[in-house]
């Protein structure tokens, strides 16, 4: 004798105004014995219309056993545009014997949907993604989130073996670049598909005043003329402003390295290079009185800036002019009024007559041009190895490794996505203007193209785990105690904060260290990053052993995909509108004597001026958070609305709020403030 099933299918279109289609949709419903044949749900009046229901009724002839998945196909209609759709959930209510179905209902808003939702008998099969005709069969569960041992019918573990065997084909790993980390396979933003695309809503920028210099292809002609530029184009920037009043001053030199755009180079030293030409005589005039450099290097108050990553690259060629880079050696001293300030440079990594020691002591000119080959070198650096490698590529290799090796259904996906989803469609993005011919880096940049492969390849082997985790990296530099370490301080409250909610996250899937071993979707999951990632001695966890391992891994990917990027992107206009403070290129070599040079002299060193304008066009656009950028922490995933995630989500968020009043308490009694760590201005993902 068969047994006969009734189901009510109420499915919800998302409220957004281009979220509905005209293309048809065919459902089935699967159990653990049995699958209903498709059915088509928006026949006569029911239409997929933005923020509609649309319910059907499903009656089988034969028991399907427990409900398990819910199959959607959409399919084009002849003579109206394939459109995508965007469907929020799947609602299925099992009928009791002589209970009424819904009749007729429509498409319009309905009645009962959010009783029905919270019926016993009711499953809710959660999509909240974009839905193409394209995209053949597309199968929801409605299981909340588990891993792979604790997933207990045969059809969802095969469920989530085909939707990685899909994704592994869609999603193909492409080695761009010898030595550093591999990239997405993509030929078009468009084969990411809507669920991977986002739109930028730029905010309104004043290009005005740095469109007419195109066709100015020389040096300025002094530092009055940047000063009438600055006035046009920084004056209303306050922390612009006060760089160019204290630019020369070697206080603030210091207090950039610890607070800048590039606050990760700096690093304490115990012991010298010995390719640096120092000796504690030369530097005994710039250390307190009766001290020794070995007395100060046995202290903890000596620093170093090291640029070796930039030895013998080629520079670049700049409006048919060549460009010239150094590779220096800058050493700071920790003064006993707690200020950091540079006591000596040297331009080149080969010491030499050619290659002097700069000092404090050395004229004027000498020693302010010494620290703007510093600037330029750091410039380098930053843009390629602080930023664009740090973040753009760490976040698109965690990516792509989310997609290919952990299903939708396991947790750490749905805690990653929203901070990695981005960084696809923007490294792309970037490779396909800013580093590619006839961008910014080619036109107007120092290390151009032909220099940037190695560059990047060089930075990629110094990479070490340890300096992409905040307390390690700032212990093991020695900037944490610094009075004035406005970075460090503020990266380490941000960063316990999302790593205690990463610990709480964990703790409601994994009960002990042996489920993390035994999750072959975890372990899968960094395989392929190290595969792919940094392959040298990284010091990067090969395998998983415990919780904590897991935890502090996936908030070092979390802080560097926001609050890093935040740090090294939406401050590099600030550092640069005042020229001669952030020069991208130099046009003169690095001087090879002391005491042959003039103020004039300086400024033929700088940028030519179509250059200046075209980086700073670029700085300017990449600097503004977007309309519709998403805070740090908001989240917009329905699984982040549930009870226990959404516990935990307030928790953070109050925890990010206290940081934010804080940081704009102390920046309010400071004169130059340090802004881009505040929670409130760190966008959830890599997205410009």
């Amino acid at each position: 004798m068969t047994s006969c099933q009734e189901f009510v299918v109420t499915v919800h279109t998302s409220p957004g105004p281009t979220c509905g289609t005209f293309s048809r949709l065919w459902l089935n419903l699967i159990g653990s014995q049995g699958e209903t044949p498709p059915m088509s749900v928006n026949e006569g009046d029911l239409h997929l219309l933005p923020g509609s229901m649309c319910r059907v009724q499903v009656r089988t002839n034969a028991s399907l056993g427990r409900l398990v998945l819910v199959r959607l196909r959409l399919e084009a209609r002849t003579g109206f545009p394939n459109l995508d759709w965007h469907c929020s959930r799947v609602e299925v209510r099992r009928l009791s014997d002589g209970q009424e179905g819904p009749g007729g209902e429509g498409s319009g808003s309905g009645s009962g949907s959010g009783a029905g939702a919270e019926d016993p008998e009711t499953q809710v099969f959660l999509c909240n993604r974009w839905l193409r005709s394209v995209d053949g069969d597309v199968e929801l569960h409605s299981g909340k989130l588990c891993l792979l041992n604790d997933e207990t019918d045969e059809k969802l573990k095969q469920l989530r073996l085909r939707r990685l065997q899909h994704q592994q084909k869609l999603f193909r790993w492409c080695k761009s670049i010898d030595g550093s980390p591999h990239s997405v396979d993509l030929n078009s933003v468009s084969e990411l598909g809507p669920n991977l695309s986002y739109t930028h809503k730029s905010p309104a920028v004043n290009l005005h005043y740095l469109k007419g210099f195109t066709g100015r292809t020389e040096a300025w002609t002094g530092f009055s003329e940047l000063e009438t530029f600055f006035a046009h184009i920084g004056n209303q920037n306050n922390i612009a402003r006060f760089i160019r009043s204290h630019w020369m001053e070697d206080w603030y030199f210091g207090h950039q390295c610890l607070n800048g755009c590039n606050p990760l180079l700096l690093r304490q030293t115990r012991l010298l290079p010995p390719h640096l030409s120092v000796t504690s005589d030369m530097l005994r005039p710039f250390l307190p009185e009766g001290s020794s450099l070995e007395a100060e290097l046995q202290k903890g108050s000596v620093y170093l800036l090291d640029y070796e990553v930039l030895d013998g690259i080629a520079a670049n060629v700049i409006n048919g002019k060549q460009t010239y880079l150094s590779a220096p050696l800058c050493l700071l001293h920790l003064n006993q009024q707690g200020q950091l300030l540079p006591v000596a440079i040297q331009l080149q990594q080969k010491p030499g007559p050619e290659n002097p020691v700069f000092l404090p002591s050395d004229p004027g000119c000498d020693w302010l041009l010494a620290k703007i080959w510093v600037h330029n070198a750091d410039f380098q650096c930053h843009q390629l190895a602080s930023h664009y490698l740090r973040t753009h590529m760490v976040g698109e290799l965690c990516c792509v490794a989310t997609l290919r090796q952990l299903p939708d259904q396991h947790p750490l996906h749905q805690l990653l996505m929203p901070h990695v989803r981005t960084s696809l469609q923007i490294n792309f993005q970037a490779r396909a203007s800013l580093l590619k011919a006839g961008g910014v880096f080619d036109k107007a940049v120092g290390c151009g193209l032909e220099a940037l492969p190695l560059v990047l390849s060089r930075a990629s082997a110094r990479i070490h785990y340890r300096s992409l985790c905040v307390p390690d990296d700032v212990s093991d530099r020695g900037v944490d105690k610094l009075p004035n370490s406005f970075y460090a301080q503020d990266a380490l409250r941000v960063w316990d904060t999302l790593h205690r909610f990463v610990v709480s996250w964990l703790d409601l899937y994994y009960s002990g260290d042996d489920e993390v071993q035994q999750d072959s979707e975890l372990q899968h999951w960094i395989t392929d990053i190290n595969t792919h990632g940094f392959t040298h001695d990284s010091g990067f966890p090969q395998s998983f052993q415990t919780k904590a391992e897991v935890s502090k891994f996936f908030t070092m990917i979390i802080y560097t995909c926001s609050a890093l990027h935040a740090a090294v992107n939406f401050s590099q206009l600030d550092f640069a509108l005042w020229v001669p403070n952030c020069p991208a290129s130099m046009l003169r070599p690095p001087p090879q004597v002391k005491g042959a040079l003039t103020e004039d002299d300086i400024m033929s060193f700088l940028p030519d001026v179509n250059s200046t304008c075209q980086v700073l066009t670029t700085l300017t656009v990449l600097s503004q958070p977007a309309v519709n950028y998403v805070p740090l922490c908001h989240y917009k995933e329905a699984v982040f609305m549930d009870g226990a995630h959404r516990r935990l989500v307030e928790k953070v968020q109050a925890d990010l709020q206290a940081i934010s009043d804080d940081i704009t308490e102390r920046n309010s009694q400071l004169q130059l403030p340090y802004p881009y760590l505040c929670p409130g201005r760190i966008e959830n993902s890599v997205a410009i």
